[in-house]
């Protein structure tokens, strides 16, 4: 059985698909936060997990907890990156953000392994619903397209 085709970008990046995606975000333990205070972009880490195609995260009272309860529409990033070897890749996700209700909360608490980093002050659980998701890979160079009478 042979692998699915794989499909790139005008760049030369492997466009990934989103079951790839979804596996990606799950493979790593921070991501970016990107919203607005102020009509201006604002990122924030955070650690996060994946439920289905929902970001769940802990927050305090502050900015993100602000956002969520607006139903704001965000994005979340996480990549990954080998400098070395000129290889990685990138998933961003975009959503609107809503605090979870605390009876949910406590059942996600129980079942999943979100582990916040920040001292325990009146944590809200935040989720992103996913409504879209793209990603992108740099794979090795003789796997990457090359323009014709281009070298390999």
């Amino acid at each position: 059985m042979s692998a699915p085709p794989r499909h790139f970008d005008h760049s030369g990046l492997e466009i990934l698909s989103d079951e790839d995606c979804l596996k990606l975000l799950d493979s790593v333990p921070i991501g970016r936060l990107v919203f607005t205070r102020g009509g201006l972009p604002v990122i924030r880490l955070v650690n996060f997990v994946i439920d289905d195609r929902a970001v769940l995260f802990a927050t305090a009272d502050g900015d993100k907890h602000r956002a969520a309860e607006r139903g704001d529409v965000v994005a979340f990033e996480v990549d990954d990156l080998d400098q070395d070897r000129h290889l990685g890749w990138t998933v961003t996700a975009a959503g609107h953000l809503s605090v979870i209700d605390p009876d949910e909360a406590a059942a996600v608490e129980r079942t999943l392994p979100l582990r916040p980093w920040a001292p325990d002050r009146d944590r809200q659980l935040i989720r992103l619903a996913i409504e879209l998701l793209e990603g992108r890979r740099l794979v090795a160079w003789g796997l990457r397209p090359h323009p014709v009478g281009e070298e390999q």
